[in-house]
Protein backbone atom coordinates (compact mmCIF):
# COMPACT_ATOMS: atom_id res chain seq x y z
CA UNK A 1 0.00 0.00 0.00
CA UNK A 2 1.64 3.44 -0.86
CA UNK A 3 1.83 5.91 1.72
CA UNK A 4 1.16 9.39 1.64
CA UNK A 5 3.28 12.56 2.12
CA UNK A 6 2.28 16.59 3.10
CA UNK A 7 4.61 18.75 1.84
CA UNK A 8 4.67 22.68 3.61
CA UNK A 9 6.37 25.21 2.11
CA UNK A 10 7.87 28.23 3.53
CA UNK A 11 9.23 31.21 1.96
CA UNK A 12 10.25 32.01 -2.05
CA UNK A 13 8.71 30.77 -5.30
CA UNK A 14 12.05 29.18 -5.25
CA UNK A 15 10.83 27.06 -2.63
CA UNK A 16 7.35 26.37 -4.21
CA UNK A 17 9.44 24.75 -7.57
CA UNK A 18 11.63 22.79 -4.95
CA UNK A 19 8.51 21.22 -2.95
CA UNK A 20 7.18 20.19 -6.15
CA UNK A 21 10.14 18.34 -6.98
CA UNK A 22 10.26 16.57 -3.87
CA UNK A 23 6.86 15.56 -4.73
CA UNK A 24 7.95 13.79 -7.94
CA UNK A 25 10.72 12.12 -6.48
CA UNK A 26 8.55 10.72 -3.55
CA UNK A 27 5.97 9.59 -6.30
CA UNK A 28 8.21 7.23 -8.02
CA UNK A 29 9.72 5.96 -3.96
CA UNK A 30 6.05 5.63 -3.86
CA UNK A 31 4.28 8.21 -1.77
CA UNK A 32 1.09 10.24 -3.25
CA UNK A 33 1.00 13.55 -1.91
CA UNK A 34 -1.63 13.76 1.18
CA UNK A 35 -4.18 16.24 0.81
CA UNK A 36 -4.27 16.44 4.92
CA UNK A 37 -1.45 16.83 7.54
CA UNK A 38 -3.96 13.97 9.37
CA UNK A 39 -3.77 11.22 6.46
CA UNK A 40 -0.59 11.77 5.93
CA UNK A 41 2.61 9.08 6.69
CA UNK A 42 5.34 12.44 5.96
CA UNK A 43 5.02 15.56 6.56
CA UNK A 44 8.13 17.33 4.68
CA UNK A 45 8.76 21.01 6.17
CA UNK A 46 10.47 23.13 2.86
CA UNK A 47 11.64 25.93 5.34
CA UNK A 48 12.80 29.27 4.98
CA UNK A 49 15.33 31.69 7.09
CA UNK A 50 15.61 35.02 5.28
CA UNK A 51 13.42 36.22 8.72
CA UNK A 52 14.11 35.25 12.31
CA UNK A 53 10.42 34.95 12.20
CA UNK A 54 10.19 32.80 9.57
CA UNK A 55 12.68 30.61 12.15
CA UNK A 56 10.23 31.28 14.69
CA UNK A 57 7.38 29.72 12.88
CA UNK A 58 9.23 26.47 11.70
CA UNK A 59 10.24 25.63 15.04
CA UNK A 60 6.27 26.11 16.27
CA UNK A 61 5.32 23.65 13.73
CA UNK A 62 7.90 21.02 14.59
CA UNK A 63 6.47 21.26 18.31
CA UNK A 64 3.22 20.41 16.99
CA UNK A 65 4.93 17.85 14.04
CA UNK A 66 5.66 16.07 17.53
CA UNK A 67 2.55 15.94 18.86
CA UNK A 68 1.55 14.34 15.68
CA UNK A 69 4.10 11.81 15.34
CA UNK A 70 3.21 10.49 18.64
CA UNK A 71 -0.26 9.51 17.88
CA UNK A 72 0.55 7.11 15.12
CA UNK A 73 3.63 4.88 14.97
CA UNK A 74 5.53 4.94 11.74
CA UNK A 75 4.85 8.44 10.85
CA UNK A 76 7.99 10.28 9.83
CA UNK A 77 8.88 14.65 10.19
CA UNK A 78 11.37 15.56 7.49
CA UNK A 79 12.58 19.44 7.54
CA UNK A 80 15.08 20.53 4.21
CA UNK A 81 15.53 24.07 2.87
CA UNK A 82 16.77 27.29 4.00
CA UNK A 83 16.73 26.93 7.60
CA UNK A 84 17.52 23.10 7.62
CA UNK A 85 21.06 24.31 5.45
CA UNK A 86 21.34 26.86 8.28
CA UNK A 87 21.47 25.24 10.99
CA UNK A 88 22.05 21.46 10.16
CA UNK A 89 22.63 18.73 13.15
CA UNK A 90 21.49 21.91 15.64
CA UNK A 91 17.51 21.37 14.34
CA UNK A 92 17.88 17.45 15.24
CA UNK A 93 19.02 18.60 18.92
CA UNK A 94 16.24 21.24 19.15
CA UNK A 95 13.92 18.58 17.28
CA UNK A 96 15.04 14.66 17.75
CA UNK A 97 12.04 13.87 16.77
CA UNK A 98 13.13 15.05 12.76
CA UNK A 99 14.06 12.09 11.06
CA UNK A 100 15.51 13.91 7.72
CA UNK A 101 17.30 17.01 7.30
CA UNK A 102 18.31 18.06 4.35
CA UNK A 103 19.86 20.72 2.53
CA UNK A 104 19.01 23.02 -0.53
CA UNK A 105 21.39 20.85 -2.78
CA UNK A 106 20.45 17.61 -1.41
CA UNK A 107 16.83 17.33 -2.60
CA UNK A 108 17.74 14.30 -4.92
CA UNK A 109 18.99 12.44 -1.86
CA UNK A 110 15.57 12.67 0.04
CA UNK A 111 14.26 8.64 -1.68
CA UNK A 112 16.93 7.08 0.15
CA UNK A 113 16.38 9.61 2.81
CA UNK A 114 13.53 8.93 3.15
CA UNK A 115 13.88 5.07 2.94
CA UNK A 116 16.59 4.99 5.67
CA UNK A 117 14.31 6.81 8.24
CA UNK A 118 11.55 4.25 7.48
CA UNK A 119 14.34 1.76 8.95
CA UNK A 120 14.80 4.10 11.79
CA UNK A 121 17.88 5.47 10.77
CA UNK A 122 17.80 9.10 11.00
CA UNK A 123 20.07 10.96 8.27
CA UNK A 124 21.43 14.16 7.28
CA UNK A 125 22.36 15.89 4.15
CA UNK A 126 24.17 19.27 4.22
CA UNK A 127 26.78 19.18 1.44
CA UNK A 128 26.54 22.05 -1.44
CA UNK A 129 29.95 20.64 -2.92
CA UNK A 130 28.20 17.71 -5.09
CA UNK A 131 26.32 20.80 -7.31
CA UNK A 132 22.40 20.57 -8.05
CA UNK A 133 21.38 17.19 -9.03
CA UNK A 134 17.48 17.73 -8.04
CA UNK A 135 17.64 20.25 -11.54
CA UNK A 136 16.80 16.60 -13.42
CA UNK A 137 13.64 16.14 -11.86
CA UNK A 138 10.58 17.01 -13.40
CA UNK A 139 8.60 19.32 -10.81
CA UNK A 140 5.47 17.91 -10.30
CA UNK A 141 2.82 19.72 -12.40
CA UNK A 142 -0.91 19.89 -11.02
CA UNK A 143 -3.27 18.68 -13.34
CA UNK A 144 -5.05 21.70 -15.77
CA UNK A 145 -1.84 23.68 -14.60
CA UNK A 146 -1.38 26.54 -17.45
CA UNK A 147 1.77 28.60 -15.16
CA UNK A 148 4.78 27.17 -13.85
CA UNK A 149 7.26 28.22 -12.10
CA UNK A 150 11.01 27.19 -13.87
CA UNK A 151 14.34 27.51 -11.97
CA UNK A 152 16.27 28.75 -14.05
CA UNK A 153 19.42 29.23 -11.48
CA UNK A 154 20.21 28.97 -7.80
CA UNK A 155 22.57 31.17 -5.13
CA UNK A 156 23.86 34.31 -5.30
CA UNK A 157 27.02 35.88 -5.36
CA UNK A 158 26.49 39.72 -4.30
CA UNK A 159 26.78 38.84 -0.51
CA UNK A 160 23.94 42.08 0.66
CA UNK A 161 24.86 43.17 4.04
CA UNK A 162 21.81 41.49 5.22
CA UNK A 163 21.06 38.72 3.38
CA UNK A 164 21.72 34.82 4.38
CA UNK A 165 21.13 33.40 0.50
CA UNK A 166 24.64 32.71 -0.38
CA UNK A 167 25.18 31.29 3.15
CA UNK A 168 22.11 29.12 2.45
CA UNK A 169 21.73 28.06 -1.65
CA UNK A 170 25.12 28.70 -1.69
CA UNK A 171 27.30 30.71 -4.57
CA UNK A 172 25.09 31.28 -8.13
CA UNK A 173 25.31 28.00 -10.41
CA UNK A 174 22.95 28.60 -13.99
CA UNK A 175 21.13 25.73 -15.37
CA UNK A 176 21.86 24.48 -19.12
CA UNK A 177 20.17 26.74 -21.48
CA UNK A 178 19.27 23.27 -23.47
CA UNK A 179 17.97 21.87 -20.00
CA UNK A 180 15.77 24.80 -19.30
CA UNK A 181 14.13 25.26 -23.00
CA UNK A 182 13.70 21.43 -22.81
CA UNK A 183 11.73 21.87 -19.76
CA UNK A 184 9.82 25.04 -21.08
CA UNK A 185 8.64 22.55 -24.31
CA UNK A 186 7.63 19.93 -22.20
CA UNK A 187 5.44 22.12 -20.10
CA UNK A 188 4.08 23.77 -22.96
CA UNK A 189 2.84 20.48 -24.65
CA UNK A 190 1.43 19.63 -21.07
CA UNK A 191 -1.21 22.53 -21.50
CA UNK A 192 1.35 25.69 -19.48
CA UNK A 193 0.74 28.65 -21.25
CA UNK A 194 3.14 31.13 -18.84
CA UNK A 195 6.12 30.10 -17.83
CA UNK A 196 7.92 32.45 -14.53
CA UNK A 197 11.50 32.02 -14.47
CA UNK A 198 13.06 32.02 -11.45
CA UNK A 199 16.55 32.99 -9.48
CA UNK A 200 17.82 34.69 -7.30
CA UNK A 201 19.27 37.21 -9.60
CA UNK A 202 18.04 35.91 -12.96
CA UNK A 203 19.84 39.33 -14.74
CA UNK A 204 23.17 37.77 -13.97
CA UNK A 205 22.58 34.17 -15.82
CA UNK A 206 24.68 32.20 -17.62
CA UNK A 207 27.85 34.70 -17.01
CA UNK A 208 30.30 32.31 -14.61
CA UNK A 209 28.89 29.26 -17.01
CA UNK A 210 29.38 30.84 -20.46
CA UNK A 211 25.87 30.17 -20.74
CA UNK A 212 23.83 32.09 -23.33
CA UNK A 213 23.24 36.27 -21.79
CA UNK A 214 19.73 36.24 -19.95
CA UNK A 215 18.49 38.28 -22.76
CA UNK A 216 19.01 35.49 -25.40
CA UNK A 217 17.55 32.88 -22.93
CA UNK A 218 13.92 35.06 -22.61
CA UNK A 219 13.90 35.65 -26.57
CA UNK A 220 14.41 31.63 -26.63
CA UNK A 221 11.85 30.97 -24.66
CA UNK A 222 9.29 33.33 -26.73
CA UNK A 223 9.90 31.18 -29.66
CA UNK A 224 8.68 28.19 -28.02
CA UNK A 225 4.98 27.32 -29.52
CA UNK A 226 2.32 27.88 -26.84
CA UNK A 227 3.74 29.87 -24.54
CA UNK A 228 1.84 33.15 -24.58
CA UNK A 229 3.21 34.70 -21.32
CA UNK A 230 7.09 35.15 -19.31
CA UNK A 231 7.91 36.60 -16.54
CA UNK A 232 10.68 36.29 -14.30
CA UNK A 233 11.77 36.52 -10.79
CA UNK A 234 14.15 38.20 -9.35
CA UNK A 235 15.65 41.05 -11.44
CA UNK A 236 18.89 42.78 -8.90
CA UNK A 237 18.64 46.30 -10.59
CA UNK A 238 22.62 46.82 -10.48
CA UNK A 239 22.47 43.62 -12.92
CA UNK A 240 19.10 44.63 -15.27
CA UNK A 241 20.94 45.68 -18.51
CA UNK A 242 19.55 47.95 -21.58
CA UNK A 243 19.27 44.65 -23.94
CA UNK A 244 17.12 43.53 -21.06
CA UNK A 245 15.20 46.27 -20.81
CA UNK A 246 14.72 46.68 -24.60
CA UNK A 247 13.13 43.50 -24.65
CA UNK A 248 10.11 44.84 -23.31
CA UNK A 249 9.26 46.76 -26.17
CA UNK A 250 10.03 44.26 -28.71
CA UNK A 251 8.63 40.72 -27.44
CA UNK A 252 5.12 40.81 -27.13
CA UNK A 253 4.73 37.95 -24.76
CA UNK A 254 7.18 39.51 -22.43
CA UNK A 255 4.42 40.44 -19.36
CA UNK A 256 4.53 44.03 -18.34
CA UNK A 257 5.90 43.75 -15.17
CA UNK A 258 9.07 43.89 -13.53
CA UNK A 259 9.67 43.24 -9.57
CA UNK A 260 12.57 45.04 -8.94
CA UNK A 261 13.56 45.47 -5.20
CA UNK A 262 14.90 48.51 -4.14
CA UNK A 263 14.74 47.68 -0.52
CA UNK A 264 15.80 51.95 0.73
CA UNK A 265 15.72 55.23 -1.09
CA UNK A 266 18.61 56.29 0.66
CA UNK A 267 22.37 56.32 -1.48
CA UNK A 268 23.61 56.03 2.34
CA UNK A 269 21.72 52.79 3.33
CA UNK A 270 22.12 51.42 0.02
CA UNK A 271 26.04 51.44 0.31
CA UNK A 272 26.03 50.18 3.90
CA UNK A 273 23.31 47.09 2.84
CA UNK A 274 26.20 46.67 -0.23
CA UNK A 275 23.80 46.55 -2.79
CA UNK A 276 25.92 48.19 -6.23
CA UNK A 277 23.67 50.95 -7.24
CA UNK A 278 22.40 54.22 -6.30
CA UNK A 279 18.89 55.69 -5.95
CA UNK A 280 19.35 57.96 -9.30
CA UNK A 281 20.55 54.79 -11.02
CA UNK A 282 17.40 52.90 -9.93
CA UNK A 283 15.33 55.69 -11.08
CA UNK A 284 17.03 55.93 -14.32
CA UNK A 285 16.41 52.11 -15.19
CA UNK A 286 12.40 52.06 -14.06
CA UNK A 287 12.45 55.67 -16.45
CA UNK A 288 14.04 53.18 -19.64
CA UNK A 289 11.57 50.40 -18.45
CA UNK A 290 8.45 52.93 -18.92
CA UNK A 291 9.60 53.92 -22.36
CA UNK A 292 10.13 50.66 -23.13
CA UNK A 293 6.60 49.37 -22.72
CA UNK A 294 4.26 52.35 -21.18
CA UNK A 295 2.14 51.24 -18.63
CA UNK A 296 4.32 48.79 -17.37
CA UNK A 297 3.52 47.58 -13.63
CA UNK A 298 6.13 47.18 -11.18
CA UNK A 299 6.28 45.61 -7.62
CA UNK A 300 9.29 45.96 -4.99
CA UNK A 301 11.08 44.93 -1.72
CA UNK A 302 11.75 47.03 0.73
CA UNK A 303 13.64 46.87 4.55
CA UNK A 304 12.99 49.22 7.49
CA UNK A 305 15.48 50.12 10.32
CA UNK A 306 18.97 48.51 8.64
CA UNK A 307 21.22 49.25 11.04
CA UNK A 308 22.09 53.13 11.15
CA UNK A 309 19.02 53.90 9.18
CA UNK A 310 17.98 57.72 10.15
CA UNK A 311 14.52 58.95 10.04
CA UNK A 312 15.89 61.13 6.82
CA UNK A 313 17.12 57.74 5.32
CA UNK A 314 13.35 56.46 5.58
CA UNK A 315 11.76 59.37 4.13
CA UNK A 316 14.05 59.31 1.17
CA UNK A 317 12.56 56.02 0.67
CA UNK A 318 9.07 56.87 1.11
CA UNK A 319 10.26 59.80 -1.76
CA UNK A 320 10.94 56.76 -3.82
CA UNK A 321 7.92 55.62 -3.28
CA UNK A 322 5.86 58.27 -4.21
CA UNK A 323 7.62 59.03 -6.99
CA UNK A 324 7.33 55.53 -8.82
CA UNK A 325 4.10 54.87 -7.07
CA UNK A 326 4.44 50.57 -7.06
CA UNK A 327 1.85 48.51 -8.04
CA UNK A 328 2.76 46.17 -4.62
CA UNK A 329 5.17 45.48 -2.63
CA UNK A 330 6.82 43.48 0.18
CA UNK A 331 8.31 45.36 3.12
CA UNK A 332 9.62 43.70 6.28
CA UNK A 333 11.57 45.54 9.51
CA UNK A 334 15.24 44.70 9.54
CA UNK A 335 16.00 41.33 10.68
CA UNK A 336 19.71 40.46 11.63
CA UNK A 337 20.32 36.58 10.16
CA UNK A 338 23.27 34.62 11.52
CA UNK A 339 26.54 35.06 9.54
CA UNK A 340 25.78 38.10 7.63
CA UNK A 341 27.49 41.41 7.72
CA UNK A 342 24.45 43.29 8.88
CA UNK A 343 24.38 41.29 11.64
CA UNK A 344 27.20 42.66 13.46
CA UNK A 345 26.45 46.44 12.70
CA UNK A 346 26.08 48.90 15.21
CA UNK A 347 23.66 51.39 15.83
CA UNK A 348 20.74 49.34 15.55
CA UNK A 349 17.24 51.22 14.94
CA UNK A 350 14.98 50.90 18.06
CA UNK A 351 12.82 47.89 17.21
CA UNK A 352 9.32 50.33 17.71
CA UNK A 353 10.83 52.98 15.79
CA UNK A 354 11.53 50.06 13.20
CA UNK A 355 7.78 49.14 13.51
CA UNK A 356 6.19 52.16 13.22
CA UNK A 357 7.98 53.45 9.82
CA UNK A 358 7.09 49.92 8.54
CA UNK A 359 3.59 50.86 9.37
CA UNK A 360 3.93 53.75 7.96
CA UNK A 361 5.64 52.98 4.60
CA UNK A 362 2.63 49.55 4.46
CA UNK A 363 -0.04 52.47 4.75
CA UNK A 364 1.50 54.55 1.76
CA UNK A 365 1.89 51.34 -0.17
CA UNK A 366 -1.82 50.18 0.57
CA UNK A 367 -2.40 53.64 -0.93
CA UNK A 368 -0.54 53.56 -4.31
CA UNK A 369 -1.82 49.57 -4.74
CA UNK A 370 -5.63 51.18 -4.50
CA UNK A 371 -4.87 53.47 -7.14
CA UNK A 372 -3.37 51.25 -8.97
CA UNK A 373 -6.26 48.95 -9.17
CA UNK A 374 -8.70 51.91 -9.60
CA UNK A 375 -6.94 52.59 -13.27
CA UNK A 376 -8.40 49.39 -13.87
CA UNK A 377 -11.88 49.88 -13.78
CA UNK A 378 -13.23 50.32 -17.32
CA UNK A 379 -10.38 48.42 -18.95
CA UNK A 380 -10.46 45.26 -20.80
CA UNK A 381 -7.53 42.94 -20.06
CA UNK A 382 -6.50 39.29 -21.19
CA UNK A 383 -6.74 37.07 -18.16
CA UNK A 384 -4.91 33.99 -17.96
CA UNK A 385 -7.41 31.90 -16.47
CA UNK A 386 -6.12 29.52 -13.35
CA UNK A 387 -8.97 28.34 -11.86
CA UNK A 388 -12.08 29.08 -9.24
CA UNK A 389 -12.21 32.19 -7.32
CA UNK A 390 -11.59 31.50 -3.50
CA UNK A 391 -13.73 34.40 -3.05
CA UNK A 392 -16.98 33.30 -4.92
CA UNK A 393 -16.71 29.66 -6.05
CA UNK A 394 -19.09 30.74 -8.87
CA UNK A 395 -16.35 33.09 -10.48
CA UNK A 396 -12.72 32.18 -12.17
CA UNK A 397 -9.68 33.93 -10.86
CA UNK A 398 -7.19 34.57 -12.93
CA UNK A 399 -4.24 37.34 -13.54
CA UNK A 400 -3.76 40.01 -16.18
CA UNK A 401 -0.43 40.50 -17.89
CA UNK A 402 0.44 43.00 -15.41
CA UNK A 403 0.26 40.84 -12.75
CA UNK A 404 -3.01 41.93 -10.94
CA UNK A 405 -5.48 39.47 -9.73
CA UNK A 406 -8.94 39.57 -11.39
CA UNK A 407 -12.07 37.32 -10.33
CA UNK A 408 -14.37 37.42 -12.97
CA UNK A 409 -17.62 35.63 -14.01
CA UNK A 410 -17.70 33.38 -17.38
CA UNK A 411 -19.55 33.53 -20.04
CA UNK A 412 -19.33 29.60 -20.34
CA UNK A 413 -16.35 27.03 -21.94
CA UNK A 414 -12.87 28.91 -23.44
CA UNK A 415 -9.40 29.07 -23.73
CA UNK A 416 -6.87 29.40 -20.75
CA UNK A 417 -6.97 33.51 -22.05
CA UNK A 418 -9.91 35.57 -21.23
CA UNK A 419 -10.59 39.19 -22.23
CA UNK A 420 -12.59 40.53 -19.34
CA UNK A 421 -13.90 43.87 -18.55
CA UNK A 422 -12.76 45.16 -15.11
CA UNK A 423 -15.75 46.72 -13.53
CA UNK A 424 -14.58 46.82 -9.92
CA UNK A 425 -11.50 46.76 -7.84
CA UNK A 426 -11.31 45.82 -4.21
CA UNK A 427 -7.60 46.47 -1.79
CA UNK A 428 -5.48 43.78 -3.44
CA UNK A 429 -7.50 42.34 -6.74
CA UNK A 430 -9.98 43.19 -9.86
CA UNK A 431 -13.63 42.24 -10.37
CA UNK A 432 -14.64 41.69 -13.55
CA UNK A 433 -16.82 40.16 -16.73
CA UNK A 434 -15.71 37.97 -19.21
CA UNK A 435 -16.39 39.50 -22.68
CA UNK A 436 -15.03 36.87 -25.02
CA UNK A 437 -12.75 33.96 -24.86
CA UNK A 438 -9.91 32.99 -27.31
CA UNK A 439 -8.13 29.95 -27.62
Amino acid sequence: MRRSVFIKTFGCQMNAVDSARMVSLLSAAEYRPADTLEEADLVLLNTCSIREKADQKIYSDLGTLRRWKQRRPGRLVGVGGCLAQQDGETLRKRAPHVDIVFGTHNIARLPEMVRRAERRQPSTALGMEEGIAHWDVFPHLAPGSVSAMVAIMQGCDNFCAYCVVPLVRGREVSRPAEDILAEVRTLADRGVREVVLLGQNVNSYGKKEGEIPFPVLLRRISGIEGISRIRFITSHPRDLDERTIGLFAEVATLCPHVHLPLQSGSDRILSAMGRGYTRGEYLAKIDALRKARPGISFSSDFIVGFPGETGDDFRETLDVMEEIRYDSSFSFRFSPRPGTRASEMKEQVDPQEAAARLHRLQDVQATHTRGRLRAQVGREVEVLAEGTSSRDPGMLCGRAACNKTVNFTSVGAGGPIRSVLVTGAGTHSLVGEERQARA
